[in-house]
This record gives structure tokens, sequence and C-alpha cells, in this order.
């Protein structure tokens, strides 16, 4: 009798069409594939139910977060052999559908469910977000959406992030530390707000508060941070206590929508824009340009995805949206950068720092695997699995150019025309 593992590749390279570039290893100790290539390993039977009820991304998704498949070997080099299998094909479901004309293929699919067990649908895991349709990015929906990714826990961002305590992109020279180039993207910012003492800055989706500190504590200005995670504004509060900046610094848990007591002089926005949503963005844009004085500067640092021929086709990856960020989405940086300026602003310099992302992600797996006990025994074995593959996914994501990130700086130009920038602008990152 053929072993599992053998079946399960010859059945699913006829579904498929093309050859695994993987080893499989199953539930039954067999062993098939390439020797040298990474394994993916399927470790029971519901696996395969899981992939089979929901074919494509998400079915894999749920059969990783769950534990019933896993990969022996190199995870990126996995992640990127089975790329262009899934994350590349398009509606894969869809494509699955169409290659059912075949009789071949459907022969292949009838084994596929036999060797499966019982036609049961396996349950998804608890970690996914389970919710009915219901309008997006409302104040109570971003709320939610905020809390399901933030509010996993202080003490599991710490393992992840490390001392920092930064949940974005860093800013990379050779040799340095996490914490060094987290602090080197801080000053950036900082440089390119053109930071004085006495200022106003409002950080929109402040974080842990690094931001926020990091201005106060070295360019002497007044900031206040806005969040809509209460743990994330809790630990914020306790760290610039204890930095002893409660004078300048105010972390609110406030949707930036509601804040009143602008003008600002500056307003940096990290790695929260990508949670605005597409519709709602122009409001984001008009309320920052609203909240500035004239002359003052928004840096808006996002991640961008690449622009469709179809932009009306773009849907949100099922697996970002059903256990990391429920409701985000990501935009072209040419569709930002319209949006800025319709709303008003001067948009004056663009700075891709896409590598830059995928070194910070691979830093960040390597954090978790490091402590991957205890990121378990402070969450669940799910979420540290929905954490390591989200992470070391983006990175390749990043690696390959299939999205990049940007810091966008703009102005509220006055009706002057006096920008107040210098007239070389990147001597900031000399």
């Amino acid at each position: 009798m053929t072993d599992a593992a053998s079946r399960l590749r010859s059945l699913a390279e006829q579904v498929l069409g093309a050859p695994l570039p993987v080893r499989l290893r199953a539930w039954d100790g067999s062993q098939a594939g390439p020797p040298d290539a990474p394994a993916l390993v399927v470790r029971n039977r519901r696996a395969l139910r899981r992939m089979l009820f929901k074919p494509g991304e998400l079915g894999l998704v749920r059969a990783w977060v769950s534990g019933d498949l896993g990969v022996e070997g190199d995870l990126y080099a996995a992640l990127d052999a089975l790329a262009g299998l899934v994350w590349e094909r398009g509606d894969d479901a869809r494509g699955v559908v169409e290659s059912l004309r075949d009789p071949a293929v459907r022969a292949a699919v009838r084994e596929l469910l036999r060797l499966a067990g019982p036609p049961i649908p396996p349950a998804p895991p608890r970690e996914e977000v389970r919710r009915p349709r219901r309008r997006l990015h409302t104040r109570r929906t971003d709320r939610q959406a905020i809390s399901h990714h933030y509010d996993v826990g202080n003490d599991f961002y710490e393992i992840v992030l490390g001392p920092s305590m930064v949940y974005s992109c860093a800013y990379w020279e050779d040799g340095a530390t996490l914490e060094d180039a987290q602090r080197d993207k801080l000053e950036l910012i900082c440089a390119k707000l053109g930071l004085t003492p006495g200022q106003r800055l409002l950080d929109v989706g402040c974080g842990w508060g690094s931001m926020a500190i990091h201005a106060a504590r070295e360019h002497g200005v007044n900031v206040v941070g806005v969040t809509l995670s209460h743990e994330q504004a809790a630990y914020a509060r306790k760290r610039v206590a204890d930095e002893g900046l409660t004078d300048r610094v105010e972390i609110r848990v406030q949707d930036y929508r509601d804040v009143k007591d602008g003008p600002f002089d500056a307003i940096s926005s990290i790695g929260m824009a990508e949670h605005v949503g597409a519709e709602p963005y122009l409001e984001y844009a008009r309320r920052l340009y609203g909240l500035l004085v004239p002359g003052g500067r928004l840096l808006n640092h996002q991640i961008a995805r690449r622009p469709q021929g179809d932009e009306s086709a773009y849907q949100v990856d099922e697996f970002i949206d059903a256990y990391v960020f429920p409701d985000g989405e990501l935009a072209p940086l040419g569709t930002t950068v319209t949006q800025l300026e319709r709303a008003g602003f001067e948009v004056r310099d663009v700075e891709s720092i896409r590598e830059h992302y995928a070194r910070t992600l691979r830093q960040w797996v390597a954090n978790l695997e490091a402590d991957w006990d205890r990121a378990v025994r402070l969450t669940s074995p799910g979420r540290a699995r929905v954490w390591q593959l989200y992470m070391a996914a983006c990175a390749l994501a990043f690696e390959r150019n299939r999205i990049g990130v940007n810091q966008v700086l703009a102005v509220r130009t006055p009706e002057s025309g006096a920008s107040g920038l210098p007239p070389r602008t990147r001597t900031w990152n000399a």
C-alpha cells in the first residue's frame, strides 16, 4: 500500500497542476519529495480536511494556526516555495473550482476526500475573528479591530519587539541592533518633522509611547499621543512617568477623529494609517490637515501594496483580515499621495524603506522563536503561530517587492508658499 505522503503528493500535484516545491511528511511518518527541501508536515487527517473544505490561503492558515500543519526546516524557504502555488495565484478557491472540469482532477479530489476521513469540516481555530457583516471603520468597529490586534498582552509584545517597544519598520545600518535601528527611525522622523523645543506634536496611533517619549526627551517638544488600545495606553503612561516626562507627554485613549485641541506644529502617524481604510482615508487626511498650524508638517509612515490593473477588484488578504488586522486595508503609494494632496497637503518627500521592514520582521520572528515557550504561555499556541506566520510571510513580501513601506512628508503650506523646509531636505539622512 502506498504511504500517505506519496499519495498526498501525487494527488495534490494533480489538483494544483504543478509540482510541489516542498517535501511532504505525513501523519504516518512517511515522506515524499526533494530530500533537501523544507518539509510541509501534515500532522493528521484533520489538516487535510481543513485545506479541502477551505481551498487556498485560509485553509492552509487554519491548519497552521491549529497546529495540524507545520514546517520542518527553514520556514522562510518553505513559504517562499509555496508562494507561487498559493499567494500568487489569485483567487485560489475559484481556480480549484475551474480545474474540477478535468475528470482526472475530480478523481484526485475524491481520493483526497477519502484520505481525509470523515466529511465534517473542522471548526476554525478560536484565534480567528468571527463577526457578522457590518459597516466598516466606525468608531466602534475600529475600536474592536484595534483591540483584537494590540490587546494581545504587553508582555507578549515585549518578547516580539524587544526593549524599544516600537511596532513599525526600523531604520538599519550595518552592525546595528534592533534597538539602535528603532531609535534611528524615531530620530529620522523627528528630523523630517523639524522638531524644536516648545513645539506641540500629535502622535496618531502612539502605540506604547516610544515616539512620544523620544520626541519629548530628545527634542523638548510637548506631545499628545492617541491610541484606541487601553493596554497600550496604560503601558505608555507608565513609561512616560518612569522617564519623568508627565509634564510634556499626554497619552490618551482617543480616536483621532475626536482630537479637538489643535493646532499642532507637527503630526506623526507611524504605522497607523493602514487601519483607516480606503473610504475614510480622505477624511483622515483632512482632519490631520485641519489640526496643523500653517507650515506644520505631517510624517505619514505607511505600508503600501502594489497597484492593480483593476483597483475595484482589490480584496483584503483573508489571513490578515481573519487573524491579524481585522478591517485593515493597504493602498498603493500613489493613492495615498493623491489623498493627502486632495486634503490640501503639499507632499515634499517620499522615502521607501521597504528592505528595512523585511529585516525588522526577521528580527521580530527571531525574538519570538527565541522565547517561544513563554510567548505561548502568555497567549496561546495558536496566537504564537499566527504571529510567527504573519511576520515571516510579511518579511518575504517586503523582500520580493509585493508590498512596500514609505515615509511621506507633507506640509500644510501657507498661502505665501513658504514651506519652511530646507533647500536640500535629504540632509536628514547624513
